[in-house]
C-alpha cells in the first residue's frame, strides 16, 4: 500500500512534559478547591483530614505504576480499554469502554462543566439558563480544540496546566502568610470525635475525585514519543507532584479556616482567600479555579475520545467512530460525540449526583485493571514489559483490595447513585452483543461481495 492509500493515523507528539502536564492538567481540577468541605463534614480532625489525602495519593500511585506495566507493554490508543480487553476478553472491554463513554467521561466532562458554573456563575451574575448555556459552551470548546489536532490539545493543556500550577503557588502562599501558625496547631491536637469506616470512606470517595485523572496518559499512548519509558515516569511525577501539592493546600486552608466553616461548603477555597484577602481576592481565586477545571476538561476530552476510537476499530461501535481526520490526524468523530455525550449530562443532575455515580462505576474497573498485571503475568509471562511494577504482587494486591472496599462503602452509603452506575455498566452487556453481531454483519457481507467479484 502506497503512503497516498495508508489510512491516517494518530501522530507520536506527546513528550514527558506533555504527558506530565497532561496528567497534572487532568488530577488538580475542581477537586482540591471543592471536595475539602465535604471531607471536613466527614472528618473532624485535621490529622484524618491529611490521612485520608495521604492514603487516596498512596491509592493512587499504587494504581500508577502498576498500569505503567501495562502501558509500557501496550502502547496504543485506548488505555484501560486495551489493557482490560487483553485480560479478560473484548466483552470486559466493551463493557468498561461503553461504561467509560456513557458515564465516566461524560459525567467527569459533565461534574467539571458543573463546577465552572459553580465558580463563574455567580462573578458574571448568571441566571441559571445561562450558567448552562457556559457549561455547554466550555464543552463544545475542547471539542473543537481536540480536533484542530493533538500538536494543538497539547499546547492548550501546557498553558492551562502552568497556569494553575503557578496559582495554586501563589494562593498557598498567600494563604500562608495570612493564616495563623497557632491555629494550624490547635487544629492538629484538636482531639478526634468518633470515626468511622463509613465517613472514612465517604471522605475518600471525594478525595479520590480529586486524585482521578492519573492514567489518562494511556489513553493518548498512541500519540506518546518513546511509550515504554515516558508512560511510567510521567505516570510515577504526575501523580506523585499532585499528591504534594494537594497536602500542602489542604494545610493551607486549615490555617485560615476553622473545621466549622468548612463543613459542607463546597466553595472552601474561595472562603479561606476571601477570608484572609477580601472579596477582590476571592474573585481573582475563582478565575484561577476555572482556568484550572477548563484544564481538566480539555485533558479528559483528549483522552476520552482515543477509547471510542479503539473500540470502534476493534469492530465494538461504529466503524466511523474509527476514523482520524487525514489533515488533523486526529479521531475527530470519536471527539465530537464524546463531548454531546458529556453535554447530555450537563443537562441534567447535581454536582453531587453526578461525582457520586462517576467515582463508583470508575473504580470498579480501575480495580479490573489493575487486577489484569497480575492476570497477564501468570496467562502470558512471555509478554515484553519493558517496565515493571515495583513491589509486586503487594502494590496491585494492595490498590485492588483498597478498590474492593470503596466500591462496597460507596454502594452501602450512596445506594441509588451506585445503582445507577451499576445500571449503566449493565447496559452494555446487550450493547456488547449486538455490536458484535453487526461486525459480523459487515464482514459477511464485505466476504459475499468479494467472492462474487472473483468469479
Amino acid at each position: 500500500m502506497s503512503e497516498r492509500e495508508r489510512p491516517p493515523e494518530l501522530l507520536r507528539a506527546l513528550g514527558l512534559w506533555d504527558s506530565v502536564s497532561l496528567i497534572l492538567g487532568i488530577m488538580i481540577g475542581s477537586g482540591i478547591f471543592l471536595m475539602a468541605g465535604a471531607i471536613a463534614l466527614q472528618l473532624d480532625s485535621l490529622p484524618a483530614v491529611l490521612a485520608v489525602w495521604a492514603f487516596g495519593g498512596l491509592l493512587s500511585l499504587s494504581g500508577a505504576v502498576a498500569l505503567s506495566e501495562l502501558g509500557a507493554a501496550m502502547p496504543s490508543a485506548g488505555g484501560l480499554y486495551v489493557y482490560l480487553t487483553r485480560a479478560y476478553g473484548p466483552g470486559v472491554g466493551f463493557v468498561y469502554g461503553w461504561s467509560a463513554m456513557a458515564l465516566i467521561h461524560a459525567g467527569g466532562l459533565a461534574t467539571l462543566a458543573a463546577a465552572i458554573g459553580l465558580y463563574l456563575g455567580p462573578i458574571l451574575r448568571l441566571s441559571p439558563g445561562e450558567t448552562k448555556g457556559l457549561q455547554l459552551g466550555a464543552i463544545a470548546l475542547f471539542a473543537v480544540v481536540n480536533s484542530l489536532g493533538v500538536v494543538v490539545g497539547k499546547w492548550v493543556q501546557n498553558a492551562l496546566t502552568a497556569l494553575k500550577v503557578l496559582g495554586l503557588a501563589v494562593m498557598t502562599a498567600a494563604l500562608t502568610s495570612s493564616g495563623s501558625a497557632a491555629s494550624l496547631l490547635s487544629h492538629w491536637s484538636r482531639p478526634p470525635g468518633e470515626l468511622s469506616w463509613t465517613a472514612f470512606g465517604l471522605a475518600l470517595v471525594a478525595v479520590l475525585w480529586a486524585y482521578d485523572g492519573w492514567h489518562f496518559v494511556s489513553f493518548a499512548a498512541g500519540e506518546v514519543k518513546n511509550p515504554s519509558k515516558t508512560i511510567p515516569l510521567s505516570l510515577l511525577v504526575g501523580t506523585a507532584i499532585t499528591c504534594g501539592i494537594y497536602l500542602v493546600v489542604n494545610l493551607a486552608y486549615y490555617a485560615v479556616l476553622s473545621p466549622e466553616a468548612m463543613r459542607g461548603s463546597d466553595r472552601v477555597a474561595a472562603a479561606a482567600i476571601g477570608t484572609s484577602w477580601g472579596p477582590g481576592a476571592a474573585l481573582a481565586l475563582s478565575l484561577l479555579i476555572s482556568v484550572s477545571i477548563l484544564g481538566a476538561m480539555n485533558g479528559i476530552l483528549l483522552g476520552a475520545s482515543r477509547v471510542i476510537l479503539a473500540m470502534a476499530r476493534d469492530g465494538l461501535f461504529f466503524r466511523g467512530f474509527g476514523r482520524v481526520s487525514p489533515r488533523f490526524h486526529t479521531p475527530v468523530v470519536a471527539t465530537v460525540a464524546q463531548a454531546a455525550l458529556a453535554a447530555a449530562f450537563t443537562l441534567v443532575g447535581t454536582f453531587q449526583q453526578l461525582f457520586t455515580s462517576y467515582v463508583f462505576t470508575a473504580w470498579i474497573f480501575y480495580g479490573l485493571a489493575v487486577a489484569g498485571v497480575i492476570v497477564l503475568r501468570r496467562r502470558e509471562p512471555g509478554l515484553e514489559r519493558p517496565y515493571r511494577c515495583p513491589g509486586y504482587p503487594a502494590t496491585p494486591v494492595f490498590f485492588v483490595l483498597a478498590t474492593a472496599g470503596i466500591v462496597v462503602s460507596t454502594f452501602v452509603a450512596s445506594f441509588w447513585q451506585a445503582l445507577l452506575g451499576v445500571g449503566l455498566i449493565l447496559a452494555g452487556v446487550p450493547l456488547y452483543f449486538a455490536f458484535r453481531a453487526l461486525d459480523r454483519r459487515k464482514a459477511g457481507g464485505a466476504n459475499g461481495s468479494g467472492g462474487e467479484d472473483a468469479g
